[in-house]
């Protein structure tokens, strides 16, 4: 049931979304970054509120960067395999370039192996930023922009805002779904805690951007599509880590930093690598690269799982 009201909220969702851009003259880029990336990320964000304010801060730290790299490895591949997804050259030139600052500043952040409130103070500022940016260059780019939409029937504001709430509701009920019922299965299979939060928590909570990305891939909306996935990495990095850093500061476990979100980053910089492209292509995730990232993906996982058997 979980997986059904995630197929059909995400077609809604991006439906309502899609349509509202074009009425309102808004960038699709924009709106994949900020309204289905932010929507997309309120799984880690309820997560790493709930984990946060119990004092369990290494949970929240972990969803968010682990959810990064399910983005990529795993949203991303999907989404290349079942449609190569074409990338606006906004997206290669401004938009993964600031993805990429971002994650080197909370790097630095990070790099001493502690989070505390004046480090969740300076995330908080630097979502601010990114927020009115994006906004900017958002309209900016909309107002540029030559595409020709008027053969394309749009509904009315009114259906599209309730889709598009509709879809968000959908998507947060189903991913909740998702994690419950294979938490259940897990439990009853005897599978450890420890494996369930590393595989179902990082994957469940990253289930609305896998099902948003590859709808908008199959509707044609490819700045949408790769959108969501750059808004939802930087969302879970400037708004998911203030959490745990303003409500449970201290240290946390080394491999986080040292293995975790040097996965992270260097995903990061190899979907740079694959948008820049090779022999003077560009603007394109195709299907081979899109199975690079699920190879790379599932061998972290691996290494995951392995490092928990004792």
């Amino acid at each position: 049931m979980g997986l059904v009201g995630l197929v059909f909220g995400a077609d809604r969702f991006v439906f309502g979304a899609s349509n509202l851009a074009r009425r309102l003259g808004v960038s699709p880029l924009l709106v994949g970054m900020l309204i289905v990336g932010l929507g997309t990320s309120a799984p880690e964000m309820l997560v790493a509120a709930t984990a946060a304010i119990e004092g369990n801060g290494g949970l929240a730290l972990g969803n968010g960067v682990g959810s990064n790299i399910t983005n990529i490895g795993l949203v991303l591949g999907v989404t290349a395999l079942i449609k190569p997804i074409d990338l606006h050259r906004d997206v290669v030139r401004r938009e993964l370039p600031v993805v990429l600052l971002i994650t080197a500043l909370v790097a630095a952040l990070l790099v001493d192996g502690s989070l505390d409130r004046h480090d969740g103070g300076l995330l908080v500022g630097l979502l601010i930023v990114f927020l009115v940016r994006t906004i900017r260059s958002g309209r900016a780019a909309a107002e540029q922009s030559d595409e020709d939409d008027d053969k394309q029937v749009l509904v009315g504001y009114r259906r599209a805002t309730v889709w598009l709430v509709v879809g968000l509701a959908l998507l947060m009920v189903s991913s909740r779904g998702v994690v419950w019922g294979a938490s259940s299965i897990a439990s009853s299979l005897g599978v450890s805690d420890l494996i369930v939060g590393l595989t179902v928590v990082a994957i469940g909570t990253s289930l609305p951007e896998l099902a948003a990305s590859a709808a908008a891939a199959f509707k044609g909306e490819h700045a949408m599509a790769i959108g969501n996935v750059l808004g939802s990495n930087v969302f879970n990095l400037l708004a998911v880590l203030p959490f745990p850093a303003l409500f449970d500061p201290g240290e946390f476990e080394p491999g986080l930093f040292e293995r975790d979100y040097a996965m992270m980053g260097a995903l990061t910089v190899l979907l740079m690598l694959f948008s820049i492209g090779f022999r003077g292509r560009q603007g394109r995730i195709n299907r081979i690269e899109g199975a690079v990232f699920l190879l790379a993906y599932f061998g972290y996982l691996s290494v995951l799982v392995l490092s928990a058997i004792p």
